[in-house]
């Protein structure tokens, strides 16, 4: 049963930084691409970053220079640091491994980036 449990989020304020993780099992983490993705309120969940089994990463132009994705195949976790965080930032975010059909969501981790 595969299982994502996020962590980290929390009450930042603008240009603050957060570092999220989220620890996988149920499948072998190393053979998967891995994304984080975020949903504000009124909004649709959006893909932020993505990071490949070789360590090849890509991010959402609105986090680009701001955020770096990363994984610990050791750990089963992938990470997402973020800087310089803006209030666009606060949203839920969730991890998710790349494949079809998608795995069922976590619980997620909610970002509060306020004054």
């Amino acid at each position: 049963q595969v299982q994502l449990v996020e962590s980290g989020g929390g009450l930042v304020q603008p240009g603050g930084s957060l570092r999220l993780s989220c620890a996988v099992s149920g499948f072998t983490f190393s053979r998967y691409a891995m994304r984080w993705y975020r949903q504000a309120p009124g909004k649709q969940r959006e893909q932020v970053a993505s990071i490949t089994i070789g360590g090849s990463t890509s991010y959402a132009d609105s986090v680009k220079g701001r955020f770096t994705i990363s994984r610990d195949n050791a750990k089963n976790t992938v990470y997402l640091q973020m800087n310089s965080l803006k209030p666009e930032d606060t949203a839920h975010y969730y991890c998710n491994r790349v494949t079809y059909p998608m795995d069922s969501w976590g619980q997620g981790t909610q970002v509060t980036v306020s004054s």
